[in-house]
């Protein structure tokens, strides 16, 4: 088994197909067949399944290549801090939650490189796509928010995925909504005055449940709900139909523009306003690329610019 075959077959399992592959790693189809051929025999199992589709990875190969992986990853680091990485262009990929934050601490960090000689990705996401992205290193980091409701599962979901949370900052729940909403100028808002108009919630998929909700309070029985999948239909639906979501109370206007406000969940008996810890996931024995670094230093800072940790 050799790094290039690794890498072959890596980047076969991002691509879907032998052919696509092939021209991005700059080499024939039968050349990439044979190597990975090669690998499945050294490794003893099938990695890849044929169709006239393309190709699919079985069970046993996305188990292998999950090890693999980690393998092609810490290669990387090393050309990065001793070698002359020549044409090879570095990977940096990050997996979030919907937050606006994230995505410009990835622009700031970005705009730091030549993207010519990097290849970033960037990954908006379900929850347990951030989970599983960063458990196969798909994805170097991942974003997301713990709570007292949703802790035991995700921190299970983290353990079986080797995966470990750190603490970014503490924030008390708020309800998003556009400036021109009849509640847009209360100082605070209660869950009962929200009753008349449609909670929105990020879509999870097939694997959804109240644990992997992105917006706190997920518990709570909301008469009215709309799931969305992508931040841009959730900003057009808080205009359109007198929308709003349960967040953080940290959003950018430099992104979302400026015709949305963040406004005090107030608590009552029946609805406490719960404590979104939000922190970022990396492999708990792996180590943070450069980029990694930079990136979160790059959250860190606008962090503190924009919110004091409760």
């Amino acid at each position: 088994m050799t790094l290039q075959q690794i890498n072959y077959a890596l980047t076969v399992a991002e691509i879907g197909s032998m052919n696509k592959a092939a021209e991005k790693l700059h080499i024939s189809q039968p050349s990439l067949t044979a190597a990975i051929k090669e690998l499945e025999r050294f490794a003893g199992t099938v990695i890849f399944l044929r169709t006239s589709k393309g190709v699919t990875l079985t069970g046993e190969g996305e188990e292998f290549l999950t090890y693999a992986r980690q393998v092609y990853q810490q290669y990387e680091l090393l050309l990065e801090k001793y070698g002359k990485s020549g044409n090879i262009k570095r990977k940096f990929g990050v997996s979030t939650q919907h937050y606006s934050f994230a995505v410009k601490a990835f622009v700031e960090m970005v705009k730091r490189f030549d993207t010519i000689n990097y290849e970033f990705a960037i990954r908006e996401t379900k929850t347990h796509e951030v989970i599983e992205d960063v458990g196969t290193l798909r994805s170097e980091i991942g974003i997301l928010y713990l709570s007292s409701f949703n802790r035991k599962i995700i921190e299970k979901m983290l353990y079986e995925n080797e995966l470990a949370f750190h603490h970014l900052i503490d924030c008390e729940a708020h309800v998003y909504i556009w400036k021109g909403h009849p509640l847009a100028t209360e100082k605070s808002i209660r869950f009962e005055q929200l009753r008349d108009y449609p909670c929105l919630s990020f879509e999870q998929g097939e694997k959804g449940s109240f644990y992997f909700a992105e917006e706190i309070l997920s518990e709570n029985r909301y008469p009215r709900i709309i799931k969305a999948c992508d931040r841009a239909t959730m900003l057009n639906l808080m205009i359109g139909l007198n929308g709003y979501t349960l967040c953080s109370g940290i959003i950018c206007n430099e992104l979302n523009g400026d015709d949305y406000a963040a406004i005090p969940f107030e608590s009552d008996e029946e609805n406490q306003c719960g404590i979104m810890e939000i922190g970022y996931i990396q492999k708990k024995y792996g180590t943070l690329s450069e980029i990694g670094e930079i990136y979160l230093g790059e959250i860190k800072r606008y962090l503190q610019t924009t919110q004091k940790p409760i």
